[in-house]
């Protein structure tokens, strides 16, 4: 057993008072979650301390929250492990290197109803019914089940893996700075339908997602919603996934996002560097024609994205005045910029997708532990595992 300082974000409507912080010391040991010190508190100290919480494995998604800045669930987390990132943070900004307090929040993005307990209903659910979660398949349906080949579900089976906790909602950038977005929960459980080959309306999916000012192309792809989900779901990467099957259907968005994603990777493939001004240009106004005759859009985007430039000229991201004539760009040291073109050229031919769970392709076992794709396995782990 080990004694812990838990911080908990307060907040009792019923008093008219604001949010507070309170600390709790309990007892427990390491292996234990942070959800177990939360409930020894409510049990020993006050049980006015609502937390939203059933299964306590890790399945049911209730007990979402955050846990010294971090979104996830309380349950996943064991105290122990809680702590030593406590003790890290401190650290790394020059407090106490150990015995510091864990530090428990309701999640982001929602509303804060009691204490741990957040209106889920209000953002989480409410995007949920916007991208229509269910099925709508070809014709009359059949006397029994649909039937499909296994193979055919594969490319769903890690967006289907989500249990609806909201961290990824709770975690998102893109939320904070637009509050309307659809938002990376929604959004991945577009994809388990817009991927799945009994669907019907793909293409009136993709459509709505893309041209809706809040929808696939409001994601900034941080990372946030990757880092947060507790089941590796990975939303991001199932927007990512929805903006590429979009594209190949030729959908053009409001916000240029399809545009922009080709002009960088033509600009990578070409220059093997990002060259920002030309960027611009090429995300409103592509080719040569774009520029000679640009559209009425083009002339407004162009002209309302001065700031951003201006910004970038500040900050860097555009060294100098000439940066903005294009061709004129920073380039890598050595030979680094013909590497990265070389890398790029590889994965075009090779259809190369990182996330290997999600292509469902079965490559050979060793030589993806020699590229560190997959961790080699434990001594006699195979004879274990045959006999």
């Amino acid at each position: 057993m080990a004694d812990y300082t838990i911080k908990v974000r307060r907040y009792q409507p019923e008093s008219g008072d604001p949010a507070y912080w309170e600390e709790f010391n309990v007892e427990l040991d390491p292996s234990l979650s942070v959800l177990d010190g939360l409930l020894q508190a409510k049990d020993r100290d006050d049980g006015s301390l609502a937390v939203r919480c059933s299964c306590r494995a890790a399945i049911c998604g209730s007990c979402g929250m955050k846990i010294n800045g971090k979104s996830g669930l309380g349950c996943q987390t064991q105290i122990g492990e809680a702590q030593e990132a406590a003790d890290k943070k401190a650290s790394a900004v020059g407090g106490e290197s150990e015995g510091n307090v864990i530090v428990i929040e309701p999640m982001g993005n929602q509303p804060v109803i009691k204490d741990l307990v957040t209106d889920m209903e209000s953002t989480h659910w409410t995007k949920f019914r916007r991208v229509t979660p269910w099925l709508l398949p070809h014709g009359e349906p059949p006397e029994r089940e649909y039937i499909v080949e296994p193979e055919s579900m594969v490319d769903i089976t890690q967006s289907m893996a989500c249990i609806q906790c909201g961290a990824c909602v709770s975690s998102c950038l893109s939320m904070e700075a637009d509050p309307l977005f659809i938002g990376p929960a929604a959004l991945a459980k577009a994809y388990r339908f817009v991927g799945d080959p009994r669907d019907a309306e793909t293409l009136e999916r993709l459509t709505d997602l893309a041209k809706d000012p809040h929808g696939i192309y409001d994601c900034t792809h941080c990372f946030s919603c990757v880092d947060a989900c507790p089941k590796g779901v990975a939303p991001m990467d199932q927007i990512m996934r929805l903006r590429r099957k979009a594209g190949e259907h030729g959908i053009e968005d409001p916000n240029s996002g399809h545009a922009h994603e080709m002009a960088f990777v033509n600009i990578i493939e070409k220059k093997g560097t990002l060259d920002e001004s030309l960027l611009l240009q090429e995300s409103f106004a592509p080719g040569v024609l774009g520029k000679l005759m640009p559209s009425k859009r083009a002339i407004k985007e162009m002209i309302g994205s001065l700031p951003t430039a201006i910004r970038g000229i500040k900050t860097g991201k555009m060294r100098s005045l000439p940066k903005l004539i294009p061709g004129v760009h920073h380039k890598l040291p050595g030979g680094a910029q013909d590497d990265v073109k070389a890398i790029y050229k590889r994965a075009e031919e090779s259809n190369i997708e990182f996330n290997l769970y999600i292509k469902g392709e079965e490559g050979d076992q060793e030589a993806a532990v020699e590229e560190r794709l997959e961790p080699a396995a434990a001594p006699g782990a195979e004879e274990a595992s045959n006999g």
